[in-house]
């Protein structure tokens, strides 16, 4: 060949590639702003901070930009602590955006002073002033889940007992919730070996025993998979007594995509199982800044690119 036609030849082949390579750039930004924005298949719940790189550190505007992105719901597990009129203000930005409100904790009580399984009549007390306490939350903000832990064992104590006495309370409760619509929570945990409450099938026999549709499952994922794993066939065998869902990869406890968990397998199944509530985002960013934050955002539409 001659180098003239061998110099033509290489240009216009490199051009191909150029032009080749320019296109699926642009078809790949095409796909990626075809996504942004776009409401997911589940609605899945933001975090405080979760965004704040982007948005600062004021709630509200990290709500709306989680909308931009595509997300409609928040939960919020300190959302009794913060000050009555910014709860209100929370209330009104979700209820302008159209946005859910999933589980907020049950105020005022923590794990070694809501010690239910004891029977003793100040726990009991305590917990039902706390159950009318998230009452009043929960009108200002619009929400119908609140996050209820029994607390520790009492180690002096059957078991039986402790299950008993746990019922009998969690039954009070529910009563106060029944009244305005608002279903409680209870969480199996895997923090610590002292907790009461640590898997979904104990949840299952206390929901069960309160006979309440006010009165369900927290099935969040993370605790389930350090208690026992099998994620997919306890949720089946627990699914008409679970009242909500709770996300984190495992290990660390960060957005799906992190750890050992197939998130996109098991959001399939709760969708084709037809729950459509809110799926709350209970974990921290893997990467940090901006970019953590997207990367975040991605890892979502991945795992929801189920259908």
């Amino acid at each position: 060949m001659k180098r003239r036609n061998f110099v033509q030849s290489s240009v216009l082949a490199g051009g191909a590639l150029l032009a080749s390579g320019v296109l699926k750039a642009a078809a790949s930004d095409k796909n990626t702003s075809a996504t942004a924005g776009k409401t997911f298949n589940l609605n899945y719940g933001i975090h405080d901070g979760m965004f704040k790189n982007h948005a600062g550190d004021d709630f509200v505007e990290q709500i709306k930009f989680a909308y931009e992105q595509g997300f409609r719901a928040i939960e919020d597990n300190g959302m009794s602590g913060r000050p009555v009129e910014q709860q209100k203000k929370i209330g009104d930005t979700l209820a302008k955006l159209g946005m859910a409100m999933g589980v907020f904790v049950q105020p005022g009580l923590s794990n070694d002073g809501n010690m239910l399984a004891s029977g003793k009549a100040e726990h009991t007390e305590n917990f039902i002033k706390s159950c009318q306490q998230a009452v009043e939350v929960a009108k200002r903000i619009n929400s119908k889940l609140v996050t209820v832990v029994p607390g520790d064992f009492e180690r002096r104590l059957p078991i039986g007992v402790q299950t008993g006495h746990v019922i009998e309370a969690i039954k009070k409760g529910t009563a106060i919730f029944e009244l305005h619509g608002i279903i409680m929570v209870l969480e199996p945990l895997s923090d610590n070996p002292n907790l009461f409450l640590r898997t979904p099938d104990q949840g299952y026999e206390i929901c069960k025993a309160v006979g309440s549709p006010n009165c369900k499952i927290l099935y969040d994922m993370y605790h389930v998979q350090r208690n026992q794993g099998n994620i997919i066939p306890t949720l089946d065998l627990c699914i008409d007594e679970i009242g909500y869902y709770q996300i984190g990869d495992n290990p660390g406890r960060n957005e799906p995509g992190t750890g050992e968990i197939n998130y996109k397998n098991i959001f399939k199944h709760i969708y084709d199982k037809g729950y459509r509530g809110v799926m709350g985002m209970e974990h921290g960013n893997a990467g940090k800044g901006k970019e953590g934050e997207l990367a975040l955002i991605k890892a979502y539409r991945e795992v929801d690119s189920f259908m």
